[in-house]
Parts: structure tokens; C-alpha cells; sequence
């Protein structure tokens, strides 16, 4: 099954190049994280699932949109963010022994409910999505992206820190910090 879900992911990296690196960063960071949280082995390996295809919603956004160099239109941001449903669609048919599909639809969806594409909020958000949530946000602000340098690190964790209780889960954003913080956790190349 692990396999599967690589070659599906690759796909998506092969049209995106910011991606390629990306999901395996994500999911590798959550994978973590939940262990961290003593989620266990069972769970930790779901999540580290769903990071490999957190993004695959994304073979349905045109290629010239993901890796503009510059900001978005208004337009192009919506249509970015049809990809977590895009995902779910994708994915929602597959039988995993993990909820990857819904992890896939949640993982844009803040504490508050100010994300997308539910507006869910609090514990309404899958652990795995608000895991998820937090090592996309921390790989997407230190990595480069089409339209901006790497932020960093530390920029990174400073932004979950300062959204930690409102847009992140405060449990997710200790258990990333403190790998971090002892580091326990460095991102691969």
C-alpha cells in the first residue's frame, strides 16, 4: 500500500517541483509529531500516509498557477484551495485502515474555523489533520516557494507558537516545538 501511495504522490511531484520535496517533509515532520504526542505507531504511520498525499488535490490545478512567481489573483487563490477537496475526491474511493481521505480534505482547516474548505473547528478537525496542519505550515514558511525565498526555521515555529489555541492545536504545536527545541527533529533534504 506504501508503494502505491508513492507512485500517486509522484505523479503530482512531476507537474510541481515545490511539491516533490514538500509532501515527503510533511510527512515525515508529522509522522513525528504524533509520535511525540503518543499517538502511536498505528496512528503516527497514517499520518506519515496522508503527508505523502496531502497535496495530490493539486493535479488538478493548472501547472503555470503552482509555480507562479508571484502572488496570486484572488481567482487563482480560490482555485488553489479546491485542492484539499480535489484530494479527497481523489482519495475517498481507496480503503485505507487510516481516515487519509478526510486527513487530505482538513488538513487547510484552523482551530478558529477560519480555514477551508469546511470551516471546521476544534475537535471537529481530525488529530491527523491538525497534525498535518502544523508540519504544512512549518515546511511551506522554511522552504522556497515559486514566489519567495525560504522564510526559515525559526520564522516557522514562531508562527505556529504565536497561532498556537487559535489557528493550530496547542498539543500539535508543543510536540513540534519541542522536537525542534531538543532536536530531535531535522527536516531531510
Amino acid at each position: 500500500m506504501v508503494d502505491t501511495i508513492q507512485a500517486v504522490a509522484t505523479v503530482v511531484e512531476m507537474r510541481d517541483l515545490y511539491t516533490a520535496g514538500h509532501q515527503l517533509r510533511v510527512a515525515e515532520l508529522a509522522f513525528a509529531i504524533a509520535q511525540e504526542m503518543g499517538l502511536g505507531d498505528e496512528c503516527a504511520n497514517g499520518v506519515y500516509l496522508a503527508g505523502i498525499v496531502h497535496d495530490i488535490g493539486k493535479i488538478h490545478i493548472p501547472a503555470e498557477i503552482l509555480s507562479k512567481p508571484a502572488k496570486l489573483s484572488p481567482i487563482e487563490y480560490e482555485m488553489v484551495k479546491t485542492h484539499s477537496q480535489n484530494g479527497y475526491e481523489i482519495l475517498k474511493g481507496i480503503e485505507f485502515p487510516w481516515p487519509i481521505a478526510q486527513a487530505v480534505l482538513q488538513h487547510h482547516e484552523r482551530m478558529d474555523g477560519s480555514g477551508y474548505p469546511q470551516g471546521l473547528k476544534n475537535e471537529n478537525i481530525l488529530i491527523e489533520a491538525r497534525i498535518l496542519a502544523v508540519a504544512d505550515v512549518v515546511d511551506s514558511m522554511s522552504s522556497h516557494r515559486p514566489y519567495r525565498a525560504g522564510l526559515g526555521i525559526k520564522l516557522a515555529l514562531a508562527e505556529i507558537r504565536k497561532h498556537r489555541g487559535k489557528l493550530y492545536d496547542r498539543a500539535v504545536v508543543d510536540a513540534c516545538l519541542k522536537l525542534f527545541r531538543e532536536k530531535r527533529f531535522t527536516f531531510s533534504k
